[in-house]
C-alpha cells in the first residue's frame, strides 16, 4: 500500500487542506479501481465502509491476490467536513460558495472528439486508451480558481483514468440505492445484487455533472459524437461510475460498514480485479429503472410527519406513505404513492415546511424530463 498526499490550493492565508488516496495492487497490471467516501460530508456511512474496506485490501495486497490497483479516498472532501455552524455539520454545500460539492465536474466530450476523431479507429482497446491519455492531460491542465475547484480537479485526476469508480455516499433516510449511466446497467447489476440494492436509477445526464456522470457520461457522448459525424470509430463503456447511497445519515456502524465493504470486495472478484472465487450472485431485489421515473412526494403543507411506511417498502399506487400534521389548525394531510414503486428515501426530519420534499419513490414510468437531481 502506498499513501499519497495531494495539497489543494488553499483558499485564504494561513491555512491548507489535503487529499489523501490509497494505492492498493500495482498500477497498469489490470483494472483500476477509484473508490472516494463522503464527497457530501455529512453523509458518513461511506467513510466507516472505507476504513473496513482499507483494511481488507492491505490483507488481499499481502497475499498477492490483487490482479489489478485500488485507488481508496476514504474523506473525499476536507473542506466540507470542516464547515461546522453551531454544532450543525454543512457538508453538502460549500459555504463560500454555495455549490453542491457533487455537481460541476468538468466535462470534455466535445473537446476530446474534435481532437481525435481522426485517430479512432475500429480498436476498441487502442480508442481507450488514447482517449484516457487526452483526458488525463485536459484534467491536469485545468487551472483551478479556489479551493473547491482545486478539490473537483484532484479528485477527478485520481478517477477519470479508472474501469470502475464507486462514489460512497448515503439519503437522509433511505434503502441502499444506486445511480448509474444507463448504457451501464449490464455491468452494475452485479453490484446491485452483491449490494443488496433496494433499487438502482439510471440516467444519461441526470444534470449539472455529479461526480459519477463526469466519469462514465465522456464514453457514451463520445459515441454519440461519432455516430453524428458518421465515424465507425470503436467506442466501449470502460467506465462503470457508481454513486452507492448506503442508506441513510444515521446507519454509521461496523455491521453495516463490514457488510457493505464485503459486498464490493465480493463484486471486485466477480469482476476479476481480485484473484479467487466471487460469491454466488444474489437475487436482484428491484429492477433497475430510470430516474425520470423517480417521484418526489412533497409536503402539501407545513407541519409534523408521521410515517406509515419505511425506505425499502414496495407500495402501490394510493399507498399511505406519510401524514403532514398542523397542530395549530388541526390539518392532518395523507401523503400517499401516486405510481407503484420501490419507496427507497425518506426524509429524516420530522418538521416540514410547505412543498419540502418527504419521501421518494422509484417507479418505471419516466414522467420527468430537465435536470433529475435534487439541488
Amino acid at each position: 500500500m502506498q499513501r499519497i498526499d495531494h495539497p489543494l490550493a488553499s483558499s485564504s492565508l494561513g491555512s491548507s487542506r489535503s487529499i489523501s488516496s490509497f494505492h492498493y495492487g500495482t498500477a497498469g497490471s489490470g483494472q483500476k479501481v477509484y473508490i472516494q467516501a463522503s464527497l457530501h460530508a455529512d453523509e458518513l456511512p461511506g467513510m466507516l465502509t472505507a476504513w473496513h474496506l482499507k483494511q481488507q485490501l492491505a490483507a488481499l495486497e499481502a497475499e498477492g491476490r490483487l490482479a489489478g490497483e485500488v485507488v481508496l479516498v476514504p474523506v473525499a472532501n476536507p473542506i466540507g467536513l470542516d464547515q461546522n455552524l453551531n454544532g450543525v455539520a454543512l457538508g453538502r454545500f460549500e459555504l463560500a460558495s454555495g455549490q453542491n460539492f457533487n455537481r460541476h465536474y468538468p466535462a470534455f466530450a466535445g473537446e476530446i472528439f474534435a481532437a481525435l476523431q481522426h485517430e479512432l479507429g475500429s480498436d476498441a482497446a487502442a480508442n481507450t486508451a488514447r482517449i484516457r491519455q487526452l483526458l488525463l492531460q485536459k484534467v491536469a491542465a485545468i487551472q483551478p480558481a479556489s479551493e473547491l475547484a482545486a478539490l473537483r480537479q484532484q479528485l477527478m485526476q485520481l478517477a477519470c483514468d479508472a474501469d470502475v469508480v464507486l462514489d460512497l455516499h448515503c439519503d437522509c433516510a433511505a434503502a441502499l440505492h444506486l445511480y448509474t449511466g444507463t448504457p451501464l446497467w449490464p455491468q452494475c447489476e452485479p453490484l446491485a445484487r452483491y449490494l443488496g440494492a433496494a433499487c438502482t436509477l439510471l440516467a444519461e445526464d441526470s444534470g449539472d455533472n455529479p461526480f459519477d456522470e463526469a466519469c462514465s457520461q465522456l464514453w457514451w457522448q463520445l459515441r454519440e459524437l461519432a455516430r453524428a459525424a458518421g465515424s465507425n470509430a470503436a467506442i466501449d463503456m470502460p467506465c462503470l461510475a457508481v454513486t452507492v447511497e448506503l442508506r441513510g445519515q444515521a446507519d454509521v456502524s461496523h455491521d453495516f460498514a463490514r457488510q457493505d465493504a464485503d459486498a464490493i470486495i465480493a463484486f471486485l472478484t466477480h469482476r476479476g480485479v481480485i484473484r479467487g472465487d466471487a460469491p454466488a450472485l444474489p437475487a436482484l431485489v428491484y429492477p433497475a429503472t430510470p430516474l425520470a421515473g423517480s417521484e418526489t412526494l412533497l409536503a402539501p403543507h407545513a407541519g409534523v410527519v408521521h410515517y406509515y411506511l419505511a425506505s425499502g417498502c414496495l407500495v402501490q399506487s394510493g399507498d399511505h406513505i406519510a401524514d403532514v400534521i398542523d397542530p395549530i389548525n388541526d390539518r392532518v394531510s395523507a401523503v400517499r404513492a401516486n405510481r407503484a414503486g420501490m419507496l427507497y428515501a425518506t426524509e429524516s426530519r420530522h418538521y416540514l415546511t410547505a412543498g419540502q420534499w418527504l419521501a421518494k419513490v422509484a417507479s418505471a414510468d419516466a414522467f420527468k424530463s430537465g435536470k433529475l437531481l435534487s439541488a
